[in-house]
């Protein structure tokens, strides 16, 4: 019986360091650095396309005036500081204007901890005053800007860290923290949700199920770019290509974590919506989910590319991650580690 409960205790020891080592280990932030710089620039792009017409939208005798946004948003807390401004198009234009300079400052890093805050702040208060004009696009805008938030997103590849060298007259080492780990992890969970649904709720479309739902959007004349119509004379090409879809997108939350399927799982991210970039007319929200699974590189990786990086006392950040995370010298530690693989 004694052997029993020691067992159950540690398998208890054995997930709670899982847990832990998952969420609170110290990471390089420079994952989040570059998800920070693409993600900071397609939110200065998508709000600054909101300048062709912004009294449209936003003005007093807009296109959604406020009964129309209070029947949308019925039931639901969405407040906007835009309300305040829409009977004052100078005083519109200039809060505007000073939200474009907040996402500017974000992608290139300046005041990093500030203005993620503000993006955040600001990408939901334009989301929450037009919420007929809401895509995708503004939901993965909005969560990347949430995460960013939460991290040391300024930590890398920024004007701060630049600035930061500059005044201790050297390079810094690369400075590993759990909040840069947390922020990526959570972008990572999030991604998995939301494949995982979107494949979910494919399987209710019987276009899904016998190969012709690819078809049914590429023949879309409403979304249609590029005239893919010459695949109706491959319909097989476009079974694979459905079911390849369907089985990628339920797949992605279990195939993603593994090293070992890693790399084919993001490299087939890049022709899915780059597809519907280029085919489909969609081209900021392919992106925009591009830049998301950008989450799940490796910092190590993404220094390597580097010509130059910092180093943390005379090591590269290959090594700085490694040691960041213990090296299981049980059978608790190694149930830790397989839990973060």
């Amino acid at each position: 019986m004694t052997a029993i409960f020691d067992n159950l205790r540690a398998w208890i020891a054995d997930l709670v360091a899982g847990w832990n080592r998952f969420w609170f280990s110290p990471a390089d932030p420079a994952t989040l650095g570059l998800i920070r710089i693409f993600a900071g620039a397609m939110l200065f792009y998508t709000h600054l396309v909101w300048s062709l017409d912004l009294s449209a939208f936003f003005g007093a005798g807009g296109w959604l005036p406020e009964g129309a946004v209070e029947l949308l948003q019925k039931d639901s807390y969405s407040w906007s500081y835009l309300w305040w401004l829409q009977d004052s198009p100078a005083l519109l234009w200039t809060c505007h204007l000073l939200g474009l300079v907040v996402f500017a400052m974000l992608t290139v890093g300046l005041f990093s901890r500030v203005v993620s805050v503000l993006a955040l702040f600001i990408a939901l208060a334009y989301v929450h005053r037009v919420p007929g004009a809401l895509f995708g696009l503004d939901q993965i805008n909005v969560m990347l800007a949430m995460y960013l938030a939460v991290g040391p997103s300024g930590d890398a590849f920024s004007l701060d860290r630049w600035l930061a060298e500059r005044r201790a007259g050297g390079p810094l080492p690369v400075r590993a923290s759990w909040t840069a780990n947390l922020a990526i992890r959570v972008i990572q969970i999030h991604l998995c949700i939301i494949y995982l649904f979107a494949g979910m709720a494919k399987l209710t479309g019987p276009a899904w199920w016998d190969g012709t739902a690819m078809w049914m959007a590429l023949g879309n004349m409403e979304y249609q770019s590029l005239d893919m119509t010459w695949l109706a004379d491959w319909p097989r090409l476009i079974n694979v290509m459905t079911h390849v879809t369907l089985f990628w997108e339920l797949s992605y939350s279990a195939l993603i974590w593994p090293r070992q399927t890693r790399g084919i799982v993001l490299a087939l991210a890049i022709p899915l919506h780059m597809g519907i970039a280029i085919c489909l007319g969609m081209v900021t929200f392919g992106l925009a989910m591009l830049i998301a699974n950008l989450a799940f590189v490796p910092s190590p990786w993404i220094r390597g590319l580097l010509p130059k990086h910092s180093t943390e006392q005379g090591r590269g950040p290959a090594a700085v991650a490694k040691s960041s995370i213990a090296r299981p010298t049980s059978s608790s530690a190694r149930g830790a580690s397989s839990a973060k693989r």
